[in-house]
């Protein structure tokens, strides 16, 4: 559980210190009653009271100590018990201690004394320190995001590109050079073991340290969202020891027509063409090429590809090669081959064994349109556009989110 979430719960726990009485019902009554609304609401969402456990959502958690609270505060109890028409105030709380060493956010609260008022209400024990409180602050609270699903097929997405080595999460506290303004709107990062994404940022402002800053939107994977300013999640990025930044899809130029002193080699994108008689393959043989990576020589490759189905059982000829340095054959050819999915060819093709095979590495795809997906790759702007086998052309896509 991270601090911030330390900070909600107890913000949620300052709604019940005493505060000076005033006349007619106090915004102290007013907001226990609002607290016990959300209650009944989730209630009447999932047919059941919030319950404290280190797997539930921390908003169920927050619900599950407010209700706790509500309980045990004999003031809070008739306060809110015209409205309990779920019967919530008779059920009873969570029993059971912790050790400090095990102990969480929920069993916590039992640290906290004077909750109805005390002096020492604000004397937390295994918790932050009021330095690092002040730097939390700075944050602003997360709540529920009410469009997530929005949001979902994006965080997918990251998942998918990072499971195949197209992204890579790294050390946010080593990236020196990366600046407060660097945080812009479509980035991905690793805050509290969370995938967080800038969503939206704001006007730019000149705060009162002379700095300038912007309010931001993050959306993070467990469904929530704050509103937290730049300079505040660079500087929750660089106190969290595993907090990361997550690259592009594509991290930087990944060819160069030549190689300068101490690129390392690293293989060869190969074009082919096949000599196949196959009616699909003789009707389509300009625009059906083959795209892959090999570290070795590139003739040597096909030297037998009139025996390999792979290689549609016919010789092939090499109508364009592209040299790599410095970059994985791996990651790359996926990252081609996502590229031109929608242009695959489907054809089976049967081995010398007489066995089905469907070769998975051809494309419907012209070559002047393979060389701009090279260029592209080159200077990072593959990941805006997707390929339109209709047009035989790239569209520009919407890279923040899905329509």
């Amino acid at each position: 559980m991270s601090d911030l979430d330390l900070d909600e719960l107890r913000a949620e726990l300052d709604e019940f210190a005493v505060p000076e009485k005033k006349g007619g019902r106090s915004a102290r009554e007013e907001r226990i009653i609002a607290g016990f609304e959300d209650i009944q609401r989730f209630v009447d969402q999932h047919g059941r009271p919030p319950q404290h456990g280190e797997g539930n959502d921390i908003f169920e958690r927050l619900y599950a100590v407010r209700l706790d609270r509500i309980r045990e505060l004999e003031e809070c109890r008739s306060l809110v018990a015209p409205l309990d028409r779920q019967g919530l105030l008779t059920g009873a709380g969570d029993a059971g201690a912790a050790s400090a060493d095990t102990m969480d956010v929920d069993t916590l609260m039992a640290e906290l004394e004077g909750a109805a008022g005390a002096p020492d209400i604000t004397d937390l024990r295994h918790v932050r320190t009021s330095a690092d409180k002040r730097a939390a602050e700075e944050i602003a609270n997360r709540e529920p995001c009410p469009d997530f699903d929005r949001f979902k097929p994006v965080f997918a997405g990251v998942q998918r590109d990072l499971d195949q080595g197209l992204r890579t999460a790294r050390p946010f506290v080593k990236d020196a050079g990366f600046l407060k303004a660097d945080i812009t709107a479509g980035q991905f990062f690793i805050l509290g073991g969370q995938v967080a994404y800038v969503a939206e940022v704001g006007e730019t402002f000149k705060a009162p340290n002379g700095e300038f800053d912007a309010r931001l939107r993050v959306i993070y994977s467990n469904g929530t969202q704050s509103n937290l300013l730049r300079r505040s999640l660079q500087r929750a990025l660089y106190k969290d020891e595993a907090g990361r930044r997550i690259t592009e899809p594509v991290a930087g130029p990944l060819f160069a027509g030549e190689s300068t002193e101490g690129d390392l080699a690293s293989g060869t994108i190969y074009v082919l063409r096949s000599k196949s008689e196959h009616p699909t393959v003789a009707a389509n043989r300009d625009v059906l090429h083959k795209i892959g990576v090999t570290g070795g020589d590139v003739a040597r490759r096909f030297g037998n590809a009139r025996l390999d189905p792979t290689f549609l059982m016919a010789d092939v000829e090499v109508v364009a090669t592209y040299e790599l340095f410095n970059i994985s054959r791996s990651r790359l050819e996926n990252l081609i081959h996502r590229i031109f999915a929608t242009a695959r060819l489907n054809i089976e093709i049967k081995d010398r064994f007489g066995n089905p095979v469907i070769p998975r590495e051809w494309f419907l795809v012209p070559l002047f349109v393979i060389d701009e997906a090279v260029e592209r790759i080159k200077d990072g702007t593959i990941e805006r556009v997707t390929y339109d086998p209709s047009t035989a052309s790239f569209r520009e896509v919407e890279p923040r989110l899905p329509s």
